[in-house]
């Protein structure tokens, strides 16, 4: 009996020992990524190094989003973090890598035109835009519903403004930290946009996008590429080359000359430039290729800003949602209810 004791205590204590140790294999449900613990992190590459083997990914299935093909995909998240950074990959289907993000074109008469979606009622492009990537995430729990539902609780279709409607959070100090990368206006910088979401609503003027803001910058970003009258790009890629690349470069532009290009040559509707300041702090790498999107990226755990969400407590479970949109402006595809970062020991 003795013997049968011991072995009743040890089967018992096995369980807790092994909750109280959780690692990297430690089971988790399946809407929570595990950010595995590093000395080491993975190159910012836009490639997938072997290191990313060690952090076991989650699968986000997404759906609702025009241009994917059945409006669907699977986003897969994996995530590290050091003593002061944090990590992600995200791996996602897109069958067209889209970067023609409303050019300028050349017409017979010589004449220019920006191309743009004839459906277009008002930000709701869907065939002259880009592919991005979008994170939400709840601000020191400050959303009422988000932990929940998700990001859908900050979203509010049907009203006046937008046809797709607007994007806010309900209450007055509810803030959600926006991730936006742009595979035109931010990835060939090697950035993605740091936004943040608050309770403003939509108005025409003073508040055309309702909620949904940059955070401060000192410098950089993107401009439309248009002349004074918005009748011409004002600014060319070196040597006044037809696009592509769809983005000139800040540093690189050169002054626009019509007499450089035929009938249905195309020049950028966009110039960039790295973001400088807390708008800039997400670094990034991606790459396409057989129909498929790798993203890397990294960011310091407390950036410090009262539009971020911070990473202060590791034994705490943060709470965020994903859109991914395939060359459009507001339609994309999205997960319903929260997901969960947790951070293992």
């Amino acid at each position: 009996m003795k013997k049968l004791w011991w072995l009743f205590a040890i089967v018992g204590i096995i369980p807790l020992v092994a909750a109280s140790c959780a690692g990297p294999a430690a089971k988790l449900p399946a809407d929570t990524v595990g950010a595995v613990k590093t000395t080491t992190p993975p190159k910012i590459d836009g490639t997938v190094d072997s290191a990313w083997s060690k952090a076991k990914p989650i699968s986000i299935n997404v759906s609702g989003g025009v241009n994917l093909k059945g409006g669907a995909t699977t986003v897969e998240l994996r995530a590290f973090y050091t003593s002061d950074s944090v990590y992600f990959l995200a791996q996602w289907a897109d069958e067209t890598e889209t970067t023609r993000r409303s050019p300028w074109q050349k017409q017979a008469d010589g004449t220019w035109k920006q191309l743009k979606d004839p459906n277009d009622k008002g930000s709701d492009n869907n065939l002259y835009y880009e592919d991005k990537l979008a994170f939400i995430w709840n601000v020191n729990n400050s959303i009422s519903g988000f932990n929940e539902q998700g990001c859908m609780v900050t979203c509010h279709a049907g009203e006046t403004g937008k046809p797709y409607g607007n994007k806010y959070t309900t209450n007055a100090g509810e803030v959600g930290d926006i991730w936006h990368w742009k595979s035109v206006r931010t990835g060939p910088v090697g950035q993605i946009d740091d936004q943040y979401l608050d309770s403003t609503r939509y108005d025409a003027k003073a508040s055309p996008e309702a909620g949904r803001k940059s955070d401060p910058k000192t410098g950089g970003g993107y401009a439309d590429n248009k002349s004074e009258d918005g009748k011409l790009p004002k600014w060319a890629l070196p040597n006044n080359k037809p696009a592509p690349p769809y983005w000139i470069t800040d540093s690189e532009k050169v002054a626009f000359d019509s007499s450089k290009y035929t009938t249905n040559n195309e020049v950028p509707g966009i110039v960039i430039a790295p973001i400088a300041g807390d708008r800039g702090d997400i670094s990034a790498k991606s790459s396409w290729k057989d129909g498929k999107y790798t993203l890397e990226w990294t960011r310091k755990l407390n950036t410090g800003s009262q539009y971020d969400v911070q990473y202060t407590d590791l034994n705490k479970t943060y709470a965020f949602g994903v859109a991914v949109f395939e060359n459009a402006q507001v339609r994309h595809a999205f997960h319903g209810g929260a997901l969960k970062l947790v951070f293992l020991k």
